[in-house]
């Protein structure tokens, strides 16, 4: 499994390509902006386009989705169901093209190539937010970063619910490299042990 990381967009969130070297096949994991860089740059890895995965709806994880669908029409798009938009809801969440949009809940799984994604339900950023964990990767979006969490202040936020993910990671058996959605990666036993956030949580549950 080959992991490469693009940062895009206006304040640099992270869009990943997940490659299978024996398959040829990957996906896009958060293609949140710069449509046009992300068409090339996954054109020239040579490999089949498998799947989109969406850690969760904003627009700042989602705005090349339009142009990705639209370069590949039959690439099927993974999203949870309480962060797709509909009318009345914040402007912020991304509508979903019509067509191969499949909507996942807790267990599901996604197979591209020989790499199975296993979903985790993770709300708290936003109601839908979830984490794909395949091997020893998490990709954890915007509820998990390297010394933080995703925000809780936007419409749908909730720390109660943040919490509860937060420690429903940290206590993954064994250890994981974390790709979040901003800023670096790290590994859960580093956010075990030095991040205040998921260490209130865990405090917060033993409480």
């Amino acid at each position: 499994m080959e992991i490469k990381s693009y940062q895009v967009g206006e304040i640099g969130t992270n869009c990943y390509f997940v490659l299978d070297g024996e398959t040829k096949r990957g996906c896009i994991i958060d293609p949140g902006d710069d449509g046009a860089r992300l068409i090339e740059e996954w054109e020239k890895t040579g490999y089949s386009l498998s799947a989109i995965l969406l850690t969760h709806g904003h627009y700042d994880h989602t705005t090349a989705l339009p142009e990705l669908t639209a370069a590949y029409p039959s690439v099927p798009v993974y999203v949870h169901r309480e962060d797709v938009c509909e009318r009345g809801q914040p402007a912020f969440y991304q509508c979903m093209p019509s067509g191969n949009v499949h909507y996942i809940k807790e267990g599901d799984t996604v197979a591209v190539g020989g790499i199975v994604f296993t979903v985790l339900e993770t709300p708290g950023h936003t109601p839908g937010s979830v984490v794909f964990q395949t091997k020893d990767a998490l990709f954890t979006g915007d509820t998990l970063f390297a010394g933080s969490c995703g925000r809780v202040d936007f419409p749908g936020g909730d720390w109660g619910a943040m919490c509860a993910s937060l420690r429903r990671l940290a206590s993954l058996p064994g250890d994981y490299r974390i790709y979040p959605g901003h800023e670096w990666t790290s590994t859960l036993e580093n956010e075990r042990q030095g991040n205040p956030y998921v260490r209130s949580a865990l405090q917060l549950g033993q409480a």
